[in-house]
């Protein structure tokens, strides 16, 4: 796994690798607005985790999630440490935690 100075550097290859859609937590899956596309948490799999200490502001922190549906649609997931987990059903955060090693 590659070692990104910024989330963008991230981004730009992800996106150069396939990883086209943008995805946001819902209470219970991941949504594409851009596609109206809804994943649950056994529709997809994490297949690379990036984590970033205080780049955009200090003391910020930010993980990043390459994901892949069952039907093969790429994507990425970006948040705020804190911000993804509060609204999450148990599901999700459970997913969420099976790849997060810190």
């Amino acid at each position: 796994m590659e070692n990104y100075q910024s989330p963008e550097d991230a981004l730009d290859n992800l996106r150069k690798r396939g990883y086209e859609a943008d995805f946001a937590t819902g209470t219970y899956c991941l949504y594409c607005g851009d596609l109206d596309i809804r994943l649950d948490p056994e529709d997809f799999h994490i297949d690379e985790v990036y984590r970033f200490e205080g780049n955009a502001s200090p003391g910020a922190s930010f993980t990043l999630y390459a994901i892949t549906s069952s039907t093969g649609l790429k994507g990425t997931l970006m948040y705020t440490d804190g911000a993804c987990s509060v609204n999450m059903s148990f599901e999700m955060v459970k997913k969420s935690n099976n790849i997060i090693k810190y």
